[in-house]
């Protein structure tokens, strides 16, 4: 299979970099799958699991809460907001995300930023949701 470079960076520090098979993504608009050759995209990226396929067989995940995607033929590179090892993140982590939000939220004077707090929060609890069914399972 063909490969392509990804690199996932948080503010804190640089959670993956290397050559890999396909990386799912959690984008506002909808979850979508790269591969090597992909058509040149950039996108704002929701609360949610970035599944990166290192070999046909293996793969890592990540939590990502916000930010952008770039994706052109050659590389695709994640630039969170907020990023950790899925293995990182447990109730008590989504919950400080979700309070953090809130206490943004109700601090905030601008409109604009008022409404991107609310999509956050609403993507935050619709993804605790899914966490917890997921480690249900």
């Amino acid at each position: 299979m063909a490969t392509f470079k990804f690199e996932l960076v948080s503010p804190e520090r640089i959670l993956f970099s290397g050559d890999v098979v396909s990386v799912i993504v959690p984008s506002t608009e909808g979850e979508m799958t790269v591969l090597a050759g992909h058509a040149p995209l950039v996108a704002t990226l929701k609360a949610g699991i970035v599944f990166v396929q290192t070999t046909e067989s293996n793969g890592k995940e990540f939590f990502v809460n916000g930010g952008l995607v770039e994706i052109n033929a050659e590389a695709t590179t994640i630039l969170a907001e907020q990023g950790r090892f899925l293995e990182d993140v447990d109730n008590a982590v989504l919950d400080q995300e979700i309070l953090t939000a809130e206490t943004k939220y109700a601090g905030s004077h601008d409109e604009d930023e008022k409404k991107r707090l609310h999509d956050t929060l609403v993507q935050l609890r619709e993804f605790k949701h899914v966490f917890a069914e997921r480690k249900a399972a």
